[in-house]
């Protein structure tokens, strides 16, 4: 009966350390800016051309991947953005925000 304890123990601490190493993960909030390639609407929308850019973003700080990106409205950052970052934007396009979920 013991073996079949320790069995379980072990397999239950493994799959605990496992479990928690892979649960690092960030969100990153950024400006969305248009850059006149299109990759910030592709990064807004969630659609998959915008996969390249957030996997690189994450990889630039040292995530290995990219397991979310959208478009976030900025009352969603809970007031962590002033007021003065949408004054004087060309095109329209500040004040809108891009987060990126980088996972290790």
């Amino acid at each position: 009966m013991r073996p079949i304890i320790a069995l379980c123990f072990s397999v239950f601490v493994s799959v605990a350390v496992s479990s928690s190493a892979s649960a690092d993960s960030r969100v990153f909030i950024i400006a969305n800016q248009s850059d006149g390639y299109g990759i910030d609407q592709c990064l807004a929308k969630g659609e998959k051309c915008g996969a390249p850019a957030a996997r690189a973003y994450c990889q630039s700080r040292e995530f290995s991947q990219a397991t979310a990106y959208r478009r976030v409205d900025p009352e969603e950052v809970t007031g962590a953005l002033p007021k003065s970052v949408s004054d004087g934007c060309p095109r329209g396009g500040c004040g809108e925000f891009i987060a990126i979920t980088c996972q290790r």
